[in-house]
């Protein structure tokens, strides 16, 4: 298989760890190692402790599933398989799909989400929001179906805009696939970040038969660098599917990062409580921001999540206006050129202590530059 490059991870790896400030990551702030280990009980703690190097389990720990497992409300150890949250989107994608199926995917979106299909010879048609209020109607979804429409892929809460559904609206998405018989991939690995009133969305595995759900502790959790996911499906075939590519792959994960996500799973309001606080208290400031540059941005505040996508009104492409601001500021933004997505827009993202310190060194840096 050929597939293209991933454009925004390939943005990432070019300035990522050489820029002094970071604007756009998705991810919050990570956890040190040594308030991890505080939060566990003595059980995990001796789990640690006397844990070995070698070779474990493809399907995951069966302790860390038993802490997954509490987030969901239908199914058993069997009904999840964990690895990295990027290798199960590609191994769901091959297993689900052949050439000449049709699929649907929300956009903007991750490029993964849409790349690996492509990759496979698959149609795509892409569902996309109004502009105006990033909400997505589930109407506009049911005219992309097609005879031969395979999947649905979601991303709630949203990763780039912030958007979330209604409960209303993700059953209208069901009863479209169960109409076509079609599955759904929903990427949630924003999932618990809630910054609005509305009311949190069941993941998608526990309400619809053919419905697959991706998580993971790099986002909500604050702990990117485990590289952890998992995959829960009432399915029990397609999961065995999924174990046996992995073999291909990673054959399974590592064990220190194996305990470390249990600990944080079992303890979450120690790991999500601080990130949401981050998060909102961002929000607040970047809203303040934007008010003071309403001529340069148009924030539509997320609804969920932990980022958003701010559109721009500047002479340039967004791309060239983020590649001047990280040579002359150490700034690193996200272009929306990086989702695919015409336009100028820049992710915002809101999880990172130094927020407000870089926001300041962006507005000096506004004040200062004629050119925008």
């Amino acid at each position: 298989m050929k597939i293209n490059d991933f454009k925004l991870e390939r943005y990432f790896a070019q300035h990522e760890f050489t820029a002094k400030y970071l604007f756009s990551s998705s991810d919050c702030d990570g956890f040190e190692m040594k308030y991890v280990l505080e939060q566990a009980s003595d059980n995990e703690m001796g789990l640690w402790e006397k844990q070995t190097l070698g070779y474990t389990e493809s399907e995951g720990h069966p302790l860390l599933r038993k802490a997954i497992m509490q987030y969901y409300n239908s199914g058993n150890l069997t009904n999840v398989v964990v690895a990295s949250p990027g290798e199960l989107n590609f191994i769901t994608m091959n297993v689900l799909l052949q050439a000449g199926d049709h699929v649907v995917v929300v956009s903007p979106c991750y490029q993964s989400l849409s790349e690996v299909v492509k990759s496979l010879n698959c149609e795509i048609s892409y569902w996309q929001p109004d502009l105006g209020s990033w909400e997505f109607d589930p109407a506009e979804l049911e005219t992309l179906i097609r005879s031969n429409t395979r999947l649905i892929i979601l991303n709630f809460p949203h990763n780039p805009t912030g958007a979330y559904l209604k409960r209303q609206q993700l059953d209208e998405i069901i009863c479209i696939a169960e109409k076509h018989n079609a599955w759904i991939f929903s990427d949630e690995m924003y999932r618990k970040l809630m910054i609005s009133e509305m009311p949190e969305l069941p993941p998608i595995s526990d309400i619809y038969v053919k419905g697959i759900s991706l998580w993971g502790t790099s986002k909500t959790f604050g702990l990117a660098g485990l590289r952890i996911g998992w995959l829960v499906a009432q399915d029990k075939a397609f999961l065995n599917k999924v174990v046996a590519f992995k073999d291909y792959l990673s054959i399974c994960s590592s064990a220190p990062s194996e305990i470390l996500a249990m600990i944080a799973l079992n303890h979450p309001e120690k790991f999500i409580q601080p990130n949401l606080k981050k998060i909102k208290a961002n929000i607040e400031v970047f809203s303040a921001f934007t008010l003071h540059h309403n001529e340069l941005f148009t924030f539509i505040p997320p609804k969920a999540g932990s980022v958003a996508f701010v559109k721009m009104n500047i002479h340039e492409p967004a791309l060239d206006f983020c590649n001047r601001l990280v040579e002359e500021t150490g700034i690193m933004t996200v272009p929306g050129e990086m989702f695919h997505y015409p336009g100028k827009f820049l992710r915002v993202g809101f999880g990172r202590r130094n927020f407000p310190e870089v926001l300041e060194k962006l507005e000096t840096y506004l004040d200062q530059t004629t050119r925008i």
